[in-house]
This record gives structure tokens, C-alpha cells and sequence, in this order.
């Protein structure tokens, strides 16, 4: 990548971050805003992301500076595609590998075609419940804050819509997959909804963001080859 001048970053970039594994969006968002402004000495500069990565997910991260901020609502509300696993037969709270396992289920009736037939039930436009391990809001408290300290609160299903979701191999209890999805789908309740239809309980276990809109994370450096390339 061609190195940026500070002009650049000023007027806007989209710059296009491969979020490493246990790495916050905030932080990868941080990691670029510090670099930018003590290399070219800067007292502040607006920066943001557009959709966030959970800390165990990898992958695709656009990063506006500047005036670009402006269009970060445009790709927020870009189409989404993911990678990952999901491990049947057994559920954690969190709907992925944040928490520990509090139940198993039996695996022993799932068949490849079963599992690829489900695919179809979450297909087009559907209600889906967010995790009570999210960072959304109710009565201005995240929900994750609930759900940390033990309370059961009601959370609101909303429709979100799978454009497509393909099985791409299934080495059980381990099912990998793909995900074209609308803004604000939920990947680990999509996990945890796709054991519950198969009767095995499931979770998240490995996510990476591949695409949003035309951006590729083909395209993408992580926030360390940012600072080498592109300052």
C-alpha cells in the first residue's frame, strides 16, 4: 500500500484493517488514531469503524478518518459475509467461546443432509433474538452487564435477513460455514438457533468477517502492517 499523507488521512480515508483474534474494535481503531497522529503530529483526528468485531473474531474492519466518518451509517448498512465454525451439541451463555460450556446435547442423529437441509429454515427475512452477551442497550445498561451479574432480562426479537448461508464442510461436532447477511444479524445467535433446530444444542466457535459490501478483507493488513506501509 502507498504511504498516506497527512492531508489524506484529514480529508478522509477507508482503510480496510484485518482485525487480529482477542483485539477490540476499539482497540485496532486506537492502534491506528495513535500511529496517525504522532507520526504526523497531530494534536486529534476524527477516526471510527464501521460495524464491530467481537474480540474472538477476526477478519474485515473499515476504518474512516476524517470527513469520511461521515459514511460510516452507509457501510454499516452494507450486506455482511462471514466465515466460521459452529460446534454442535453443546451451548454456552455467551453463544461462542467467551463462556464455558453449561450444557451437552446428543449428536448422534445428525446426518450431513440434515444439517445442510436446515440451512434453509434461516433463510430470507427472520426474527432473531440478540445475545444476552451483547453490548446493546436496555434501560441504558448494556445487556452483557445483566447477563454478568446473574439477571434475566427480556430482549426484543428483530428481523434481520440471511442472504445466503452455505455449509462449506462439516468434520462433526464441527460444522464450517458461510454467511451473507443484513446489518445487525447476530452470527452467535445464529450459531445457537441453528443447534436448537437440530436438536443439539450449538455455539459459535470460530468467526471471521470476510466482506462487507465490495470491501474484501483479501484487501485488508492488520494494524501492525498498517503502521509499517502505509506511515
Amino acid at each position: 500500500m502507498d504511504k498516506k499523507t497527512k492531508e489524506e488521512f484529514l480529508t478522509g480515508q477507508i482503510l480496510l484493517i484485518d482485525k487480529p483474534l482477542n483485539w477490540t474494535s476499539f482497540q485496532a481503531v486506537n492502534s491506528l488514531k495513535w500511529g496517525i497522529r504522532k507520526k504526523f503530529d497531530l494534536k486529534k483526528i476524527k477516526i471510527g469503524h464501521a460495524g464491530t468485531l467481537d474480540p474472538l473474531a477476526t477478519g474485515l474492519l473499515i476504518i474512516c478518518t476524517g470527513k469520511f466518518t461521515k459514511r460510516i451509517p452507509e457501510l454499516q448498512g452494507q450486506t455482511k459475509e462471514y466465515t466460521g465454525t459452529i460446534t454442535l451439541g453443546a451451548t454456552t451463555p455467551s453463544y461462542d467461546l467467551e463462556t464455558e460450556i453449561d450444557k451437552t446435547y446428543p449428536t448422534e442423529h445428525l446426518t450431513k443432509e440434515l444439517i445442510k437441509n436446515t440451512t434453509s429454515k434461516f433463510l430470507g427475512k427472520i426474527e432473531q433474538i440478540p445475545p444476552i452477551f451483547s453490548a446493546l442497550k436496555k434501560d441504558g445498561k448494556r445487556l452483557y452487564e445483566f447477563a454478568r451479574e446473574g439477571k434475566t432480562v427480556e430482549i426484543k426479537s428483530r428481523q434481520i435477513e440471511i442472504f445466503e448461508f452455505e455449509i462449506t464442510k462439516i468434520q462433526l461436532p464441527d460444522v464450517h460455514f458461510r454467511v451473507s447477511c443484513s446489518k445487525g444479524t447476530y452470527i452467535r445467535s445464529l450459531a445457537h438457533d441453528f443447534g436448537k433446530a437440530l436438536n443439539s444444542g450449538g455455539h459459535l466457535s470460530s468467526l471471521r468477517r470476510t466482506k462487507i459490501g465490495d470491501y474484501n478483507v483479501d484487501n485488508a493488513v492488520s494494524p501492525d502492517d498498517f503502521k509499517q506501509t502505509m506511515l
